[in-house]
């Protein structure tokens, strides 16, 4: 039972820890720097070397952009949308995808989903559905902490707090299915296997989320949406060869409790209960 099916390396992680010690302790050998070793690590250079690569991979959003223009241009080409773009800088959201049956869905591009960036989004009066797409391009991420920080801890409270409405969300970038994030979908069925542009991507991992905003008194645990009832996830879903048994139901469960609003959240998938809370609080700093 787990949030989403794949885990993190673990064997990853330990090389990038082993690795990370040992450029900690020999980075002095390194370049052309002419410094002594002392010299080295009191200067800064190794410290602000880290730091500007640190900055480089947080702020850099070509990687990312580039990944989604791949794949929905792909899904564009082979029928399953019939246009698509980018929303601009104008606005508070990513993607705008015109789907074939006339509706407009929109996308909000956000990272590993721990970050308080998650909570930073505003569905669109024009939008016929919205959903948030997760990219998350470090290797050495785990996968299961960073999907149910994302859906429990700050999806789902700004859902209620804020009245958002999102329809589902994406969990699928270029590290899905490689060794850094190896994909049980595809070791059970290697011909899921999707080959766009350089990457061979397995069926994206996708959670149905409520179709109205939960609310305590009106609307305490609404119905979840099916992958019908949202067409850019069952364009993705059938466009990537995804199995049924692998969407994901989330429930949002919300009540009162003295004076604070709680809220239960519940991940199905495959007809079986996956991860579960006890009511918990919304609590705004």
């Amino acid at each position: 039972m787990s949030e989403i099916p794949c885990i993190k390396n673990e064997d990853l992680r330990k090389k990038i820890l082993e690795f990370s010690e040992v450029l900690k302790t020999q980075a002095h050998t390194l370049g052309n720097h002419g410094l002594d070793e002392q010299d080295f690590y009191q200067s800064g250079l190794f410290r602000g070397s880290i730091e500007r690569i640190r900055g480089q991979f947080s702020a850099s959003m070509k990687e990312k952009r580039a990944f989604v223009a791949l794949v929905l241009s792909y899904m564009q080409d082979e029928g399953f949308v019939a246009d698509w773009g980018s929303a601009g800088e104008a606005n508070r959201h990513d993607y705008f995808v015109e789907l074939n049956n006339g509706r407009t869905a929109i996308i909000e591009l956000k990272g590993c989903l721990d970050g308080n960036n998650t909570n930073i989004f505003e569905r669109p009066p024009h939008a016929d559905e919205f959903v948030i797409w997760s990219v998350c391009s470090n290797p050495g991420a785990d996968p299961r902490h960073n999907v149910w920080s994302g859906i429990h801890t700050r999806l789902s409270a700004e859902m209620i707090d804020r009245g958002q409405r999102i329809d589902g969300l994406v969990v699928w970038d270029w590290i899905c299915g490689t060794t850094a994030r190896p994909c049980p979908k595809v070791a059970l069925d290697p011909s899921s296997l999707t080959e766009v542009g350089q990457y061979k991507l397995p069926p994206p991992c996708i959670y149905l989320f409520p179709g109205t905003v939960p609310s305590p008194r009106n609307n305490p645990k609404p119905r979840v949406n099916q992958i019908s009832d949202v067409g850019i996830l069952q364009a993705m879903h059938e466009c990537f060869r995804g199995n049924p048994k692998d969407v994901n139901s989330v429930e949002i469960e919300v009540a009162h409790h003295g004076a604070e609003t709680v809220r239960t959240t519940t991940i199905n998938r495959g007809g079986a209960k996956q991860k579960t809370t006890e009511p918990t609080p919304i609590r705004r700093s």
